[in-house]
């Protein structure tokens, strides 16, 4: 049987969101929601670090182009104006391309968090990808405004402050990519943990 509180998530404290000082901030409300920090290290990321962490399957820089075309077509924006191009996969690179300059632009915090449902929880405590449409006691909805109208006009990454694994599996993929064979803790914490 699964132990439930043993469950573990990847969250990663990206440069927008080292820089504004919400280092704190951030481990205070995980913690706060009985989660554990497990394993806990500021970093300067190194490009090819980064380039590793997204993928880079024609299907998914595709989907990145096409959240692009959407936002232009929502906003009556000129995609050819531009980019130059209507293509898909030619915007879902330079999105890609932009993510990774702003991830390793600057220190990032990463850590592993333990408890009860991590995964689900922590992606609630961060809120929407998008902080535009994030709500209020949220990470996002209370620190950032960042859309990705605004990103995809200045050809840059959408700034959301945290990254936090959506699947289970994901986790682990990305646990094992930042943390190698680092050390994960193992202690009780009061109150929770008893």
């Amino acid at each position: 049987m699964k132990k439930l509180k043993e469950e573990k998530t990847f969250l990663m404290i990206k440069p927008d969101g080292v820089r504004k000082g919400l280092i704190g901030e951030i481990i205070k409300r995980l913690e706060q929601r009985d989660l554990k920090i497990v394993s806990l290290e500021m970093f300067q990321p190194t490009h090819e670090q980064v380039d590793g962490h997204y993928p880079k399957d024609e299907k998914w820089i595709t989907r990145l182009g096409e959240k692009t075309t959407a936002t232009y077509e929502k906003y009556g924006y000129d995609l050819v104006e531009d980019y130059g191009t209507k293509d898909c996969f030619e915007l879902g690179k330079n999105v890609r391309k932009w993510t990774v300059e702003y991830m390793a632009s600057a220190p990032m915090v990463r850590m592993i968090v333990q408890g009860v449902h991590a995964v689900d929880v922590v992606r609630k405590i961060a809120g929407p990808t998008m902080p535009y449409l994030a709500d209020m006691g949220t990470i996002r909805g209370d620190f950032s405004i960042d859309s990705p109208a605004l990103a995809n006009k200045e050809k840059r990454a959408v700034m959301n402050l945290v990254h936090a694994s959506e699947t289970p599996e994901e986790a682990l993929h990305e646990i094992k990519h930042w943390f190698g064979s680092q050390p994960v803790f193992n202690y009780k914490r009061f109150g929770v943990d008893e």
